[in-house]
């Protein structure tokens, strides 16, 4: 006897073929162009029944970003677990970060570009990915100023220094503008800044005031 799939798996199924189609009409017609109603028609369904999974277009949008950064939030938790040095942590997972954001933007530009613009708006999918990107960042940290690598006196400070000079390297409109620049050159960029960082963060002036100079 045939197993009949649960209502839960059908509705997963097309939860998911949805999501498959409008990220394929977005890379077809670009983000203008890709409308609920297309997808809808290629689906064999109405436009209302989509409606059903998703309250419109723009989440629906938000949740195509979001299916593709889920891994790499998985790997950026496994980073912070892991057993190494503070700083080699940061390291692995700034390098992370921008890798994925670069790998996205040289082979999928069109779904890039619906990252770009949520962060651009601060759409609630860029800002979740953002708090989450932090909050493994703050870990890092404060793990590194457990064990002496760090010193931190002000830790929003401390993750603000961190964030600002790494902006370039892990910001998606940044990684976006740089589209010209090889790989290589930018990885360079990145070990050097990472380098700078890691010595002003285990001296201990990362709060540093301009005028002190």
């Amino acid at each position: 006897m045939a197993l009949r799939s649960s209502p839960a798996a059908l509705e997963t199924a097309t939860d998911l073929r949805i999501l498959e189609l409008a990220a394929e009409h977005i890379r077809r017609f670009g983000i203008e162009r890709t409308s609920v109603t297309g997808i809808a028609e290629a689906a064999g369904m109405s436009h209302a029944n989509v409606y059903r999974y998703y309250p419109s277009k723009t989440a629906l949008f938000d949740e195509i970003t979001a299916a593709w950064l889920k891994s790499l939030e998985a790997g950026l938790r496994i980073i912070a677990d892991a057993q190494d040095p503070a700083f080699d942590k940061l390291e692995r997972m700034v390098f992370a970060i921008h890798r994925t954001y670069r790998e996205k933007l040289e082979s999928d530009p069109k779904i890039f570009r619906l990252f770009v613009e949520a962060t651009g708006k601060a759409a609630p999918v860029a800002r979740r990915h953002r708090t989450r990107v932090e909050l493994e960042i703050h870990r890092i940290l404060d793990e590194g100023a457990g064990s002496g690598l760090v010193e931190i006196k002000d830790a929003r400070s401390c993750l603000k220094l961190v964030l600002d000079a790494l902006h370039r390297f892990v910001d998606p409109a940044a990684i976006a503008r740089d589209i010209d620049q090889t790989r290589p050159e930018l990885e360079e960029r990145v070990a050097r800044v990472m380098d700078l960082l890691r010595l002003v963060l285990a001296s201990g002036i990362h709060d540093f005031k301009l005028q002190n100079l």
